[in-house]
This record gives structure tokens, C-alpha cells and sequence, in this order.
């Protein structure tokens, strides 16, 4: 999908001997969507943090040093990744602040490369993990610097997470993409991704903080990918070194949160070309299976009752997925829920939703969720939030655009370029195509809008309640930082159950239990929802003992007489009893049961 930016059409026309200048009115696609810091926070009655973080900016952006915490394979442990200026460094933990007895101490040699040398300065890329982690809160300290903690949680009654999508670091940036071949557009590239690094980190630390006062007992984040912008393609073209998106790193990784709680990530498009990302992040049981070659594969890890299972899905060979997919269940097989996370938004409702790259994805990963009983999926990519309705089943009916995504890209692009004036924010795409279209490419536009919308799909439930449902649910969520925002399509599809748009920041709070599934989605400006809260129920069924019809775990001649009743009429059995007087599985309640259980309890 090409990247779209406001776009004027104006033509003139001499209409006199003078010259005289004729301008037609403006049409346009709107432009995306961000959120400026300053007049965020002004907003917020928050100007005094934003004017300390511009204050503090020079030192927040200059330091490569800050640590990222990530899940461990399970709840017990916990990794660690950072930035050193010496190649070996102490990495110590311990249950006390003044760092006394120390349950875990070591020297951790990093690792050199050129795509993390600043100027004459080498950084050492150091991580580590540490296990058998009991409940409670623990202290650690790099080296001689600064003590932070975090906790291990006691999920025995369930735990929370965060969910969040596209930080997309430095986005907000106006020469994002430009090729900056002068030292003059160079520097002016560098000092607006500064500034835009500033205000995007601004909004993202402000997510966090007040996702946390939400959910106070949060586990860890999950990121949806994207955490930050600036791609090996964007590289300015005179720029000496690759180092020119660390600075969206330093913005992501200063948030305050990210000293204590975990997060962990996912492989968006904008992180999948350089390897600093795998420098950055310490992810558990990573896998060689989806594998792009520079930043790794699939990873998964367990927390509490529930397997995580994280897809690079920048590679796109959907059988290695597959495969990823099939061996972590193996390895989990008592895991209650099971929760896959990808970059694309495979089930979205905003511009990238519809597009022929993303849904026939879609179509491929599907049925190995399915197969492997996958109970939610979460994605990003999409900048806007949307929930599904629970599916199941869905196959590709429409293959009209796959050698020709051109010409998608041409429909969806005339679909929503406007012939009238834009005044304000759009949140909603404009739809230039009617539906009685007489045009043949419309037409077939139309047609694969209406194939893609998996109607067939759609399981029947609770609007709020899912209760054993046999589908899935996909949450895609929108920009956590504000850097940019996508609209919503203008024909909502058939499968999506709630969506939201309002150029906004949010998060999700995902509560687990042993039988439930509930997750809330909040706007971070007023800490309300933006959709209803959404629940998936385990019921497990009863067990019953064939025979047992009193239900006190075990037959005895109390059964037996009362099959006997039964079959004279002198009582009538309701469904449960039923399920169990047929003692020896023939179909009918008769006196042949009564007598399996007299001979059952003779032979005790």
C-alpha cells in the first residue's frame, strides 16, 4: 500500500489575453492523524510534566543506556537487555534495596557491532536472565548505577496485562521517509526527528502511567510491534552510521514504567529491518521458525494459566508459523488459554485492513489458529482500535487482487479522496464509490470488499459474554503513542463487533483467570472506555459417574432403587440424572441398570 499524504489537485487556465489565473477547489485524502505533546498535555492540565521533559530532552535522547525488562519463559524469571560503554559489567539482583545478599550476581560480557558505535563511543549490547524467581519484589542494579525493582507476581488467582499498539517512535516526524541528501536536509532531518521523538515518548510514557493507574497489578505490556519508526530504508542517504534510530529507542525505552514492569514485544514492519531491535529486547525461547534473518523469529513464553506465542510475522512463510505454532502448544499442553500476537491486523477495521497483502495472511494463518485452539489474537498495524465478533471458519472466497495489488491500491485510493473541502480531523475514510456503481473496476473493488468481510464466519454469542465459544477473538489495537492514526473504513465490516477512532492515544487492560477472559479498552486522556468490556468464559463441564445418580461421588443401592422408580413411574429424572442412570450405556433406562449397579456393588 503506497503511503498517502494530503494531496491537492489545482490546475490553471489562461482565460484571458491578461493571463488571468483560474484555481478549482481542493480535493484531498486526509491527511493521518497525531497527537502534538505540548497541546496534549496542555489539554490534560499536564504543561508542568511536558516542560520538564523538554527541559530534561537533551539527556533523555542522548543516553543508549537504558534497560529493557522482558518476560522470562515463564512467571519465575526474568530478561534483561542493555546498552554498556564497557564490554563487561556487573548485573546484580537481590531482595533488599541496599543490595545486600544477593540472590543473583554476575558479569555480563556484551557484544560489539558497528550498528551501535556512536561517534568513536562503542556500546556493548549485554543481556541477561534470571530464574527461579519466588513472589515478591527484588532490586537490581547495572554496575555502580542507579537501583530499580520489579516485581514477581502470585498469578495463583490470575494476573493482568497491559495491551498496547504501534509507539511507533519518532512517527510524528514530518521528513519521516525523506532521503535527506544535503548536510542542510540532513540536519534539519535530525533536528525534527528529535522533536518528534520527543513528543511521541512524551504520549507514550503517559500511556503507560495511566494504564498502570488502571491496573495498578499489571504483570507486563504486550506490544503489538511497531515501537518504533524509522526503517533501514529511511536511512538519510549522506547519514555516516546506522545508528540514526536509536534516538526512537532511547524515547521508548526512558519511560519510567519500563524500568520495573516488562514488556514484551512484537516484530513490526518498522522494527524488522535493523538489528538493534534484538539488542534492545531479551525475548524467551526465541525460535529460528519465522526468522527474517535480522531480528529473529517467533518466541513464546508462559505466564500463570496461559502460553503466549509471539509471530514475526515480517516473514511471511506462513508454514514455519505453523510449525512455531504446533510445538510451543506441545511444549504447553496444559496451558488454560492460549493468546497469539502478530504486527498485522488480520481482522482490523482502518486503512490497512482490507489490503490484499494483510487478509491473505489472514487466510493462511487462520485455520492453524484454529487447529491449535488459539482463543484470542491481538494485532496492531492498523492505528485504530477495533474489536471482533468470535470467528471461526473463514476461507479466502475472492483471489481478484492477487497479481494485481495495483489496482486495489488505485480504487482504495479514489474510494476515499474527496471532492469536498477538509476542515477539520476525519476519523472515518470518505466513500467516493457508491454501491450502484456502473463502473467494472468499481465494481469488482466492491465485490472483494463485500468476500473479505467473512460473514460465514461469524459465531453467534453474547454481545458481552462469549460463553465456551468454539471461535476466536481479534483485538487490534490503536497508536498507544499517538505518533500517527489511521482511519476507520467507511463500510465498518461484518466482523467487527466495536471500533473506535478519535485521534486519541489507548491501551487495553486484559484480566485472566482459570475461567475467564475480560479485557477493557481505555482513551488515555480521560482514563474512560471506548468500547464495551468484553468477557470469554471457560465452563468446564461436569463430571458425572455413570451410576451416580444422587451425585455424592460414588454409586451405591440408593441408585439402584432409584432406577427402579424410575422405570415404575414413580419418579421422573431430570436431564443430569438422565445422563448418568444408563449405567451400562445402551441407550434406555431399564431395569438392567439397577441391576449392573447391585452386581457392581456385590463384587466390592
Amino acid at each position: 500500500m503506497k503511503k498517502r499524504f494530503l494531496k491537492v489537485i489545482a490546475f490553471t487556465a489562461a482565460v484571458t489575453m491578461a493571463a488571468a489565473m483560474i484555481t478549482t477547489a481542493s480535493a484531498a485524502i486526509p491527511s493521518d492523524g497525531s497527537t502534538n505533546a505540548e497541546e496534549f498535555a496542555a489539554a490534560n492540565n499536564n504543561t508542568a510534566n511536558w516542560e520538564n521533559w523538554k527541559a530534561n530532552w537533551d539527556t533523555v535522547r542522548d543516553n543508549w543506556e537504558y534497560v529493557s525488562i522482558t518476560p522470562g519463559s515463564n512467571e519465575s524469571e526474568m530478561n534483561f537487555a542493555w546498552y554498556s560503554q564497557t564490554r563487561t559489567v556487573w548485573f546484580t539482583v537481590s531482595e533488599k534495596e541496599d543490595m545486600s545478599s544477593p540472590v543473583f550476581s554476575r558479569v555480563i560480557v556484551g557484544t560489539a557491532d558497528d550498528s551501535i558505535k556512536k561517534a568513536d563511543v562503542q556500546y556493548y549490547a549485554c543481556r541477561t536472565s534470571v530464574s527461579n524467581l519466588s513472589a515478591g519484589t527484588y532490586y537490581y542494579r547495572i554496575g555502580s548505577g542507579e537501583v530499580n525493582s520489579f516485581d514477581v507476581k502470585d498469578t495463583s488467582d490470575g494476573f493482568s496485562f497491559i495491551f498496547v499498539g504501534d509507539p511507533q517512535i519518532g512517527s510524528s516526524n514530518s521528513m519521516k521517509g525523506s532521503k535527506a541528501d544535503s548536510e542542510e536536509a540532513l540536519a534539519k532531518f535530525y533536528g525534527l526527528q528529535s522533536d518528534a521523538v520527543r513528543s511521541d515518548s512524551f504520549n507514550w510514557n503517559y500511556t503507560l502511567t495511566k494504564a498502570l493507574e488502571k491496573s495498578a497489578d499489571a504483570s507486563f505490556v504486550l506490544s503489538a510491534g511497531d515501537q518504533i519508526q524509522s526503517r533501514k530504508k529511511d536511512a538519510p542517504a549522506i547519514a555516516t552510521d546506522n545508528t540514526f534510530s536509536e534516538v526512537e529507542y532511547s524515547g521508548f525505552l526512558s519511560a519510567p514504567v519500563l524500568r520495573s514492569l516488562p514488556l514484551a514485544p512484537t516484530v513490526g514492519n518498522h522494527d524488522a529491518s535493523m538489528p538493534n531491535y534484538t539488542y534492545h529486547f531479551n525475548t524467551p525461547n526465541n525460535s529460528e521458525l519465522g526468522s527474517n534473518g535480522i531480528v529473529g523469529g517467533d518466541y513464546w513464553f508462559t505466564y500463570g494459566n496461559a502460553l503466549f506465542m509471539v509471530l514475526n510475522t515480517q516473514d511471511t512463510n506462513t508454514e514455519e508459523h505453523k510449525q512455531f505454532i504446533e510445538e510451543a502448544v506441545a511444549a504447553n499442553p496444559d496451558s488454560t488459554w492460549r493468546f497469539v500476537t502478530l504486527h498485522q491486523d488480520i481482522y482490523g477495521s482502518a486503512e490497512h485492513s482490507n489490503e490484499p497483502e494483510i487478509t491473505d495472511l489472514r487466510y493462511q494463518l487462520v485455520p492453524y489458529f484454529e487447529e491449535n485452539d488459539i482463543d484470542v489474537v491481538f494485532s496492531g498495524h492498523d492505528h485504530a482500535y477495533s474489536r471482533t465478533l468470535m470467528l471461526k471458519g473463514a476461507e479466502k472466497t475472492s483471489a481478484y487482487y492477487d497479481d494485481n495489488e495495483d489496482e486495489y491500491d488505485e480504487m482504495f485510493e479514489y474510494d476515499i479522496d474527496t471532492d469536498e473541502e477538509i476542515s477539520g480531523p476525519v476519523y472515518t475514510a470518505y466513500q467516493m464509490i457508491k454501491d450502484d456503481t456502473a463502473d467494472e473496476k468499481q465494481k469488482a473493488y466492491l465485490e472483494y470488499l463485500d468476500a473479505v468481510n467473512d460473514k460465514n464466519a461469524i459465531e453467534e454469542t453474547g454481545t458481552e459474554t462469549a460463553v465456551n465459544p468454539d471461535g476466536i477473538l481479534y483485538m487490534t489495537a490503536n497508536s498507544s503513542s499517538g505518533s500517527k492514526y489511521y482511519d476507520l473504513t467507511s463500510r465498518m465490516q461484518s466482523y467487527v463487533a466495536g471500533r473506535w477512532q478519535e485521534d486519541i492515544p489507548t491501551y487495553s487492560v486484559v484480566d485472566i483467570t482459570d475461567t475467564t477472559f475480560t479485557i477493557n479498552t481505555y482513551r488515555t486522556d480521560t482514563n474512560e472506555k471506548i468500547d464495551t468490556q468484553f468477557t470469554i468464559v471457560k465452563e468446564t463441564e461436569p463430571e458425572y459417574i455413570s451410576g451416580d445418580i444422587s451425585g455424592n461421588g460414588r454409586i451405591d443401592l440408593y441408585d439402584a432403587i432409584e432406577i427402579c422408580k424410575n422405570i415404575m413411574g414413580m419418579r421422573t429424572f431430570n436431564d443430569e440424572e438422565k445422563a448418568v442412570a444408563d449405567y451400562n450405556g445402551d441407550g434406555v433406562i431399564d431395569l438392567y441398570d439397577a441391576i449392573g449397579i447391585a452386581k457392581k456393588l456385590l463384587e466390592k
